[in-house]
């Protein structure tokens, strides 16, 4: 009988680790002063990623995910805290990565993007896309990395590969490109990868297939995903656990059926009242919240919900945005109310 994974978590060595993460955006009228309005982007955010887990980001647009996505994949700078990672037993901060270990940090962590349409370069062939990385990390000779190439192709459902191999992106549908940008992260074998909505863009009609294919490769390969979603029903089928985030802060983290099961956040609950059920003699209760989201630029140090929420207290108003409350089985809470 296969081990849960939230006991599997506990027993290894975490792949990842995010301590006290933070992005601030400068806001500044006059280039010739230094800025003191900043946008909290990501605020003080804490998890762990176990070998083989996939944990799903969720929460509204322009509350932080793809932000937190690109910072561990060092396509965005931490403004403050440690990102780190697994190598060999050892936790490297690559928060803070020197540029000559760079090239070794790419053959770890890779991404896969929102957007198959723009994160192929329409001039690059399919071979020269997925090879690409084995060429940087010098892996193999031409005839190997054609063979390896043909061989991920065959992988994600480009069959046969033959006949891909010297296309471009225009001449692919929108499943078979996302199909080689999978091919391209995984290319390398790395051991993390960030997914950034990688089906929003897709037709529903392919989705499933797309989601099918990225939870046998992980299996395939041994990947762990942090996978960024605003869709609960995607982040149910793919993934271990499930963090939901609001306005630059983690407010709760469970695993998946712990948390769509028993969500103790007013936030979770919300977002979950609002998820349609095929079922029209199904009665949701209705969590109703106030008002539109908060902006993010130099936000009061209280819960970062307050605004908005339907229970908050004297308790709220006066104390900083509350830490994480452990309920047990791995369920995190950030919230004075339970």
């Amino acid at each position: 009988m296969t081990e849960p994974m939230t006991d599997i978590a506990a027993k290894t060595t975490p792949l990842v680790k995010v301590e006290n993460l933070r992005k601030l955006y400068p806001v500044s009228k006059n280039i010739f002063r230094e800025a003191h309005d900043f946008v909290h982007a990501v605020d003080d955010i804490n998890f762990e990623i176990a070998p083989g887990e996939s944990l799903g980001l969720v929460g509204e647009s322009g509350c932080g995910k793809s932000t937190t996505g690109r910072m561990l994949t060092k396509l965005t700078d931490a403004t403050s805290g440690q990102i780190l990672l697994d190598d060999k037993g050892e936790l490297i901060d690559i928060a803070h990565i020197q540029r000559s270990d760079m090239r070794r940090f790419r053959r770890r962590v890779q991404m896969i993007f929102q957007d198959p349409f723009e994160s192929l370069n329409p001039r690059r062939t399919v071979y020269d896309t997925v090879a690409e990385s084995l060429t940087v990390q010098r892996i193999g000779r031409v005839q190997e990395r054609e063979e390896r190439v043909a061989e991920l192709l065959h992988r994600v459902g480009l069959t046969p590969p033959e006949s891909f191999l010297f296309r471009y992106p225009h001449e692919l549908s929108g499943g078979q490109r996302q199909r080689v940008a999978i091919a391209r992260a995984l290319v390398i074998d790395p051991t993390f990868v960030v997914a950034d909505e990688p089906t929003s863009m897709l037709d529903v009609s392919i989705r499933i297939s797309i989601m099918d294919l990225m939870l046998k490769l992980a299996d395939e390969f041994n990947v762990s995903y942090l996978y960024i979603t605003h869709d609960l029903a995607v982040a149910r089928y793919m993934c271990d656990r499930i963090a939901v985030m609001y306005l630059g802060k983690i407010v709760e983290i469970a695993p998946t059926e712990e948390l769509l099961a028993n969500p103790r956040h007013p936030y979770t609950r919300a977002l979950l009242s609002a998820v349609p059920v095929p079922d029209p003699a199904y009665k949701r209760e209705r969590v109703d919240i106030k008002g539109g989201i908060s902006k993010a630029l130099n936000p009061p140090p209280v819960c970062r919900f307050i605004e908005r929420c339907p229970r908050a207290t004297d308790q709220c108003r006066t104390s900083d945005h509350p830490g994480f409350d452990d309920l047990g089985n791995g369920h995190l809470v950030a919230c004075y109310n339970l």
